[in-house]
């Protein structure tokens, strides 16, 4: 089950504040956060089976980033076409984030279920294929794991709380702060639990901020921070079976000007 905190607009210093976790199987071969060799513009981590991607954003200030949708009444089919494609496009392309949604709306049906979130210096989008309606955000901090944008999921719950507390109280945010509560490993009680269709010991498990399992976890922690004057940092940290061993990679960069 992953995570994703955004905070748009509400911080004087910073226009956007992202702080993600990917939660995947540990067996699945992946790139840590990195500018791709074939598209020099996108930074972004890579999905080594299928090719595409989870969380990006390029130096003309696009971004993107997906998690699955999953309930009891969901069916995931093997043979679907791969969801990070859905990101790795919009961050190649050159269409305006509602633009590029209304397109991946005509075909959404071919995937299995998802939340999709696109973005540019000064719009911010979302849709989702088990909801079928392209909403424009307005300003504000949202959450969103593995159903609807800002569905009351405990851990969405208590990560926008926390994240509207680091924006409330800090001049300048640093990325320690937001790796703090995105490795929140805290389980909720059974009787705040949300009913998705798996059993209740993995419905435990899952329901932390940060996951860790045997065979399944957060494979990586991402934190974006986008100025007002266009600078961004972007910080991840990457995990496998041991949820206290990880490396990190950093990246700061000023966004390219608008039509340079």
């Amino acid at each position: 089950m992953c995570l994703l905190l955004l905070a748009f607009r509400q911080h004087p210093r910073y226009r956007l504040v992202i702080g993600a976790n990917r939660d995947e199987f540990y067996d699945r071969p992946t790139s840590a956060a990195g500018f791709w060799v074939d598209a020099p513009g996108v930074l972004a981590g890579r999905d080594l089976r299928e090719g595409g991607t989870w969380l990006g954003i390029t130096r003309e200030g696009r971004f993107a980033a997906l998690t699955n949708f999953r309930d009891s009444g969901s069916t995931r089919c093997s043979d679907r076409p791969s969801r990070g494609h859905l990101v790795s496009r919009f961050l190649l392309g050159d269409e305006p984030p509602d633009a590029y949604l209304v397109r991946v709306a005509r075909d959404a049906d071919q995937y299995n279920g998802f939340s999709l979130i696109t973005g540019s210096r000064d719009a911010l989008c979302y849709y989702s294929n088990r909801e079928d309606r392209l909403r424009v955000l307005p300003p504000g901090v949202y959450g969103l794991s593995n159903h609807i944008l800002d569905t009351p999921w405990p851990k969405v719950t208590r990560g926008k709380r926390v994240m509207t507390e680091l924006l409330a109280e800090a001049d300048r945010l640093v990325p320690e702060a937001l790796f703090d509560l995105l490795g929140d490993r805290s389980v909720t009680g059974d009787q705040e639990l949300p009913a998705t269709g798996v059993e209740i010991d993995k419905e435990r498990w899952l329901s932390s901020l940060f996951v860790s399992s045997t065979v399944y976890g957060t494979r990586s922690s991402t934190v974006v921070l986008l100025d007002r004057q266009g600078e961004v940092t972007f910080a991840e940290r990457t995990f496998n079976r041991d949820p206290d061993s990880f490396t990190t990679v950093a990246h700061t960069f000023r966004l390219s000007p608008v039509g340079g």
